[in-house]
């Protein structure tokens, strides 16, 4: 049996320009939140609107779950972070995310991915 135990982190730079690889990666991360992980997502280039309340909703993909329930999935049992420099770019700020989606950079995320047992997966 497989250790569902460590950490997994998921950085998606695809949004709606890409919906096939955003929906992958939040498929994934809901998937491994449900399977027990402890699991950290973060959105990064297009991705950065899916922190801002309904824009998930903008992504549809014919035969794949919806993906603002594959977000909040996320939200409630795992990490959402926005890129800093992404949200930066776009005028997002911490008063525009949805609620329990955190804005952090570059260290914080290379943090999570050294750590003993980590896997990263980037969509």
């Amino acid at each position: 049996m497989t250790d569902v135990t460590r950490p997994l982190v998921i950085k998606t730079t695809s949004g709606t320009d890409r919906p096939e690889a955003a929906n992958q990666a939040l498929t994934v991360a809901a998937a491994a939140v449900a399977a027990g992980a402890e699991v950290s997502l973060w959105l990064t280039g297009e991705a950065a609107w899916f922190a801002l309340p309904g824009r998930a909703a903008d992504l549809e993909l014919e035969h794949a779950a919806p993906a603002p329930e594959l977000l909040d999935a996320v939200v409630t049992g795992g990490t959402v972070t926005l890129c800093t420099q992404c949200a930066a770019r776009r005028e997002i700020t911490a008063d525009d995310v949805l609620p329990g989606v955190r804005i952090a950079g570059a260290a914080l995320f290379a943090e999570e991915v050294l750590r003993p047992g980590a896997q990263a997966l980037v969509y």
